[in-house]
């Protein structure tokens, strides 16, 4: 699939965040939309008590995760905390332009850079939370880190929040009505960036003898 070529791509939706910024949520706001589909990201990491496999990831080992790797089947992959890997298969561009919908892809930093330089036309958005003892509170109240992961995860959060000017748009979490509201304004207001409506301009062009 070549980034050059609009007809060949389909409008690539990106949210990342720290941890416990409310990303979950403001994605579930986007799929809310008609005509938008989540990349179902892989992960070496074991299921949380709450999570099932296939509605936000598909758990595989690490020998199954290297081998998809090897096969070139990411779209972008990373190791977190240095021990999980992350992915989202490049499958999902393909059922996308299929299903004629947007995709959405929650995914962190670094696979956000990775994609953003594969597809120049994705448009992302970077969640933040209000403040920084806001965000430990939220993590806190989550109740499934220890001490040293809360700790981990604040740090990984003061890093990630360096690159927010990488990001197309910014939504600050402090009221998740008004953030929902924003990140549907977003996602629609990018179904009609030029970019995306070149094929359909173009005939639009022809019936004007253009």
């Amino acid at each position: 699939m070549s980034p050059s070529d609009p007809q060949k791509e389909p409008l690539v939706l990106i949210v990342s965040g720290p941890s416990g910024s409310g990303k979950s949520t403001l994605v579930q706001k986007i799929l809310d939309l008609p005509g938008t589909l989540l990349a179902v990201s892989c992960t070496t990491r074991a299921p949380r008590k709450t999570e099932s496999a296939g509605k936000w990831y598909n758990f595989v080992s690490e020998t199954e995760f290297q081998q998809m790797v090897a096969r070139g089947e990411f779209l972008e992959h990373a190791q977190v905390f240095g021990k999980n890997w992350y992915g989202t298969p490049r499958k999902w561009l393909d059922e996308a332009l299929a299903q004629k919908k947007d995709l959405v892809l929650e995914i962190d930093v670094q696979g956000a850079l990775q994609v953003k330089g594969k597809l120049p036309r994705s448009v992302a958005i970077f969640v933040l939370p209000p403040s920084a003892p806001d965000l430990e509170r939220r993590i806190r109240e989550r109740g499934q880190d220890s001490e040293d992961e809360i700790r981990r995860r604040l740090e990984r959060a003061r890093q990630e929040i360096q690159n927010y000017t990488r990001y197309d748009f910014t939504i600050i979490n402090d009221d998740l009505d008004r953030a929902g509201r924003e990140v549907q304004a977003i996602a629609l207001a990018s179904r009609c960036l030029t970019a995306q409506k070149e094929e359909r301009i173009r005939d639009i062009l022809k019936s004007f003898g253009g």
